[in-house]
């Protein structure tokens, strides 16, 4: 499998290491003079016995280290090692992530309580639904680290050649779509991998199983729980009024949109119609039906 994670990094240089501090004029090719000498320096006195047509008259010489009496053998040179810098910045190794794995049922002694609990939430709804400001409220109040990952931040990650549904579903939406849902699904198992819970909020038709539910659950894995906001359609009318940009549809497609998640009643998911909640109070409700799906997770 192939982790979202990079190669590890090389170590960060170390005084009395890397290649600067390994050359020396000896360790250059035998034969070869080296650099000439800075002007006025005459070199080392030639050592008693050595004819001087041994030594270069242009190659700076070195004071060779006192030898030890002639019965105890020279010795190697040992260098001290150098301790690591203490505020040296090292590679972090990340644990790779891995599909998600279903969440266990709590023991029979007590409830889990969902917002300590490391998970992994796909919220589905229609636009206007508040899919993304009941996730990130969601979120920001948890007791345990948690990211929010939504699909359009994601798809609009592209600037030129970004291919907007509104201008007509082709190839090439389709493919950023799915292009979207796959980085989305490696974000979120390298979160999770690392102790992160995620929610994840996504338009998912009931109609289209191989593309919605389907390539989450490929991406992210069978551990994912999924969730339904469906408010009425007059409500999704009125929020998806007050957007603006590409994220604001007409009113036709909204109803399009709405009816076809109509489908998902009947589905086994659990389903939110917080037309009279405002956000937290919608998140609270989705903490209950997350404890429910945890000790007993929903068959998609």
């Amino acid at each position: 499998m192939q982790h979202a994670v990079g190669a590890p990094l090389p170590p960060p240089h170390q005084p009395g290491h890397g290649p600067a501090a390994d050359w020396s004029p000896a360790g250059q090719h035998p034969g070869h003079p080296g650099p000439a000498p800075a002007p006025g320096f005459t070199g080392a006195p030639v050592p008693p016995g050595v004819p001087p047509t041994q030594v270069p008259h242009h190659a700076p010489q070195h004071h060779a280290p006192q030898q030890p009496p002639h019965h105890a053998p020279a010795q190697p040179a040992h260098h001290a090692p150098v301790p690591p810098t203490p505020d040296t910045t090292g590679h972090v190794q990340l644990p790779p992530g891995g599909p998600v794995a279903m969440p266990s049922p709590p023991p029979a002694a007590g409830a889990t309580d969902p917002t300590a609990t490391t998970l992994a939430v796909l919220l589905i709804g229609p636009a206007g639904a508040g899919k993304t400001s009941v996730a990130k409220y969601w979120a920001d109040h948890r007791r345990v680290p948690t990211a929010h990952i939504s699909l359009d931040d994601v798809r609009e990650w592209v600037r030129s050649g970004f291919a907007d549904p509104q201008s007509g579903w082709n190839d090439h939406s389709e493919a950023q779509y799915r292009l979207a849902r796959r980085t989305c699904g490696f974000a979120a198992r390298n979160f999770l991998a690392n102790g992160i819970s995620c929610i994840l909020d996504d338009a998912v038709f009931p109609d289209r199983p191989v593309v919605g539910l389907g390539g989450w659950k490929r991406h992210v894995g069978p551990g994912l729980l999924p969730v339904v906001l469906l408010p009425g359609l007059e409500i999704v009318l009125e929020r998806n009024a007050e957007r603006s940009g590409n994220r604001r549809l007409t009113d036709e497609e909204v109803a399009r949109i709405h009816g076809r998640m109509a489908g998902w009643y009947g589905s086994g998911l659990p389903i939110i119609d917080n037309s009279q909640l405002d956000v937290p109070a919608t998140a609270r409700v989705l903490d209950d039906v997350l404890a429910r799906s945890i000790a007993s997770p929903p068959q998609w």
